[in-house]
């Protein structure tokens, strides 16, 4: 079966899509993106999806592609020509086409792309037994809040966590605390069982899944609180997890060199991921 993508109104084979060299997302990094989860066929949380996607262009200054009605539909058409029962839908909006200028370019039509993502379920034992993170420096633009294509930063930090055997990097600012993942967002878990993450501001994205958790966390009982907290904290906590829409909840067991609890998955972090698949149909 041929893989299909949506591109500026015409849905091509994948291998044949594309976008022109003088798109500014390709010359400035001039666009947002959005991942999306599917289960089922279904879209997870589609309208907070949609709320950050046209935050983020607002923040930007570039117009909505298309309705969000319109965007429904080409997401929905992309998951059926691909028949996809379980991954990811990305979307991608650049500010268009226009001769190479910092400036933003007059009378143009933003470049909209929509591809869909099979995933493989993440190994067993990963789940199991948990994974490590290290921390680096959070040298990114002051924005984080805004889903921008321009993710060089995180691209390195991925790297250097690929290179030191570690799943995910937790990226720190100027003060020593801890402000999220390099494509996730970060949890710990004190010796209280308080759930504990940064609050949303302007040096981090608003992860969808993280939101989702939160309120499935307070569903459950669990005390939870939004605030800064640091690496020797982290370092300190009973449990400690990742959230993303491709990890859902994953365990960390291991931050640097230092071992979080135990060294096993703790029962928040088991307790929270049952519930979030539960709540998705996965």
């Amino acid at each position: 079966m041929a893989r299909i993508t949506y591109v500026n109104g015409a849905y091509l084979p994948h291998d044949r899509a594309g976008v022109h060299i003088e798109d500014r997302g390709f010359q400035f990094a001039d666009g947002i993106y959005e991942v999306v989860q599917v289960a089922n066929g279904i879209i997870v949380d589609l309208d907070w999806h949609l709320d950050r996607f046209e935050y983020s262009l607002n923040e930007l200054k570039i117009p909505m592609p298309m309705t969000r009605a319109a965007l429904m539909v080409v997401m929905k058409n992309i998951i059926a020509k691909n028949y996809l029962p379980y991954g990811v839908v990305y979307m991608q909006v650049t500010r268009g086409v226009a001769k190479r200028d910092f400036a933003f370019p007059r009378d143009v039509q933003p470049s909209l792309v929509v591809v869909a993502m099979r995933m493989k379920p993440w190994p067993d034992a990963m789940i199991e037994n948990g994974v490590k993170v290290i921390t680096l420096p959070d040298i990114r633009w002051k924005r984080c809040d805004i889903k921008s294509v321009s993710l060089l930063a995180p691209v390195l930090g991925k790297q250097q966590a690929k290179e030191a055997g570690a799943f995910e990097g937790w990226m720190v600012d100027e003060n020593g605390f801890i402000t999220e993942g390099t494509s996730s967002n970060a949890f710990i878990v004190t010796k209280d069982k308080e759930i504990i993450t940064r609050a949303k501001d302007h040096r981090i994205l608003g992860g969808i899944t993280r939101a989702r958790l939160l309120v499935i966390a307070q569903e459950h009982g669990y005390i939870l609180k939004e605030r800064l907290f640091t690496v020797a904290e982290a370092k300190a906590s009973s449990e400690a997890f990742i959230s993303s829409s491709s990890t859902f909840v994953m365990p960390v067991v291991q931050i640097d060199d230092a071992v979080v609890g135990d060294g096993k998955v703790g029962a928040i972090s088991k307790a929270l991921r049952k519930a979030y698949r539960e709540f998705a149909g996965i």
